[in-house]
This record gives C-alpha cells, sequence and structure tokens, in this order.
C-alpha cells in the first residue's frame, strides 16, 4: 500500500462523554490508532462555519501539523472544524453527534435516531451514542470483579446520573431507587456520578443497609467497578438523564430498566427509540426481567468503515 495515508487519528475531546464515542469506533477497528487529546483555546466556543483550528490552544494546533492521516474520527462540535481542517489536507472524516457547520463535509455522520437527524448520503443512523463498553472491554472487567460473583443473584446494577445543569439528584429519588433496585433482585451492584452529588450517595447508601450490594460513590477513590457492575449485572437499573450511561447499559445482555428521571425531549426520544427496539423498558412497579441481546452500535460503525474499503487507504 504505498500510496496509503498514514495511520489513524482520534480527536479526544476534554469531556469523557463525548471522548468516549470516538475512541469506542476507533477500537472496534481493531487496528492501532493515534489518539490527540485536545485542548481548547477562548475561541473554542465559537460555531466555526469553515474549517480551521482557530478554537485550539495553540499546543494542541502544533500536534496536528505534518503528514495527514488517512482517516479522521471525532465527536462533538468543538472538533468538527478542526476534523474538516484535516478532511482538507486529504483525510477521510468519520464524525459522531452533530457537528455544527459543515456536515456535508464528513465522509460518515454517526448520530443517534433521537436527534432526529435529517437523511443524508453521509448518515449513519444509531440507537444511543457509541462508547467503549466492548464485548471485550466487559469480558476483562468480569474477569478482574470476579469477587462480585459472591453476591446473591439476580445481581442488579444500579446506575445514578443526575440533573445535567443542576445541583444532583434528589436524595429522596436515590433512595427510591435503591429499594426498587433492592426489590428486583438478589442484591445490589450500585454506583453514583459526578451529577449525582454527595446527599444522594448518602440516601442511596442508607436505602441499602441490610440489603447485600456494593456502592460505589463517584470522586470517591479506589478502583472504579463499574465496567465490572455492567459485566457482572443480571439486571440494569439507569437513570434517563444520562445517554451515556444508557448507551453503554446496552453493551450488556442484561434486561435494561430506565428510571424517567428528567422531562427533556430528547431524552424521552432516546427512551423511545430504545423501547421501541425492545432494548429497554421503563422501570415501573413489578417490573420482570425479560430477554435481550447486547447493542454495540460502535462495531456496526467500524464495520462500516471496513465494509467500504476506507481501511485499505489507509497505512497501519
Amino acid at each position: 500500500m504505498t500510496d496509503a495515508s498514514p495511520g489513524v487519528w482520534v480527536l479526544a475531546d476534554p469531556r469523557a462523554g463525548t471522548a468516549a464515542q470516538a475512541l469506542g469506533i476507533a477500537e472496534r477497528l481493531g487496528v492501532p490508532f493515534r489518539s490527540l487529546p485536545l485542548e481548547w483555546g477562548a475561541l473554542a466556543r465559537i460555531p466555526w462555519p469553515v474549517p480551521t483550528l482557530a478554537g485550539l490552544a495553540p499546543g494542541a494546533r502544533a500536534a496536528l501539523l505534518g503528514p495527514a492521516p488517512g482517516l479522521v474520527i471525532s465527536a462533538g462540535r468543538r472538533s468538527a472544524p478542526v476534523a474538516r481542517w484535516l478532511g482538507r489536507r486529504g483525510a477521510r472524516l468519520v464524525h459522531a453527534m452533530r457537528p455544527g457547520f459543515g456536515a456535508e463535509s464528513f465522509d460518515l455522520l454517526v448520530i443517534g435516531r433521537h436527534d432526529a437527524p435529517k437523511p443524508a448520503a453521509n448518515l449513519f443512523p444509531i440507537l444511543g451514542a457509541c462508547h467503549r463498553m466492548g464485548p471485550a472491554v466487559l469480558a476483562t472487567a468480569r474477569a478482574e470483579w470476579a469477587e462480585l460473583a459472591a453476591l446473591p443473584g439476580p445481581r442488579v446494577a444500579l446506575l445514578l446520573g443526575g440533573a445535567v445543569r443542576g445541583q444532583g439528584m434528589e436524595p429522596a429519588l436515590a433512595a427510591a431507587l435503591g429499594r426498587q433496585a433492592a426489590g428486583l433482585g438478589g442484591s445490589v451492584l450500585a454506583t453514583t456520578s459526578r451529577r449525582s452529588g454527595a446527599a444522594a450517595r448518602q440516601a442511596l447508601a442508607a436505602a441499602l443497609e441490610g440489603v447485600p450490594h456494593r456502592l460505589h460513590g463517584w470522586g470517591g477513590g479506589g478502583a472504579n467497578p463499574y465496567a465490572g457492575f455492567l459485566a457482572w449485572a443480571d439486571a440494569i437499573i439507569v437513570t434517563g438523564d444520562s445517554v451515556s450511561m444508557l448507551s453503554e447499559a446496552l453493551a450488556s445482555p442484561a434486561p435494561v430498566f430506565i428510571a424517567e428521571t428528567t422531562t427533556a425531549p430528547r431524552h424521552r426520544r432516546l427512551w423511545e427509540s430504545l423501547y421501541a427496539a425492545g432494548q429497554a423498558r421503563p422501570l415501573a412497579p413489578g417490573a420482570a426481567l425479560f430477554p435481550r441481546a447486547p447493542l454495540d452500535e460502535a462495531a456496526r460503525v467500524a464495520a462500516e468503515i471496513q465494509a467500504r474499503g476506507w481501511m485499505e487507504e489507509v497505512a497501519i
């Protein structure tokens, strides 16, 4: 492949959930890739209509100079003008999430059905969002967290988020979800997130007293068992405020129940798309376990890239 362009690059946004969408696609390709952490400067908030590196901090710009890669994988609005700049230099472009301006510049646009994307030749609609919780990651986590097998089944993973722009989850809601999880199974694998707040964690801990469980609080230190919880869960309850956690939960073969904790229309559209596909059910009194197949949309995107022959243009 003497005419091939060098390598696969991932533009990694500082926001973990955004970067995970691009990284997840790259990891499913099964080839080496270069991850470039993006550092935003003062101009990053501007919705640039043209390909440019202007939103980047000076040091981050320097890392992009030199020969263009064969394939660039990006995610999020801020990285879109950076990817388009590389596209003008010959790179093929795969982008997750809405890019803002220049949608037609990308070879493949990976957008969740809940975002109601307009039909286009380069559109690749998916359920939820891409992420890094692939089968290999979950298999490794199952081995690393084999101690969770000692908890009585069914093991119910409880994934708590919180208001996107708020002061944490209401403690009463956290406690109620803890009780629902305990009523659904034999033990609970519970974790809070950055948005949950200390009060919600304390309320959840109190609700789980006397129940076989493992509770991990965000920011509390120690190894994070999140992937292990997904790998060992016999059922999963996830709050509907987090697109990332909902999508990651679907990587498990366990039944997924959504606690409808927000009124945001975008999240409601996501829930409805998952219900319609048989991938999740609303959390309700008397909920029963149900069969479902694990969902790996990042692998489906990677397969599309391979099928289009783009990897033959890339020198690995």
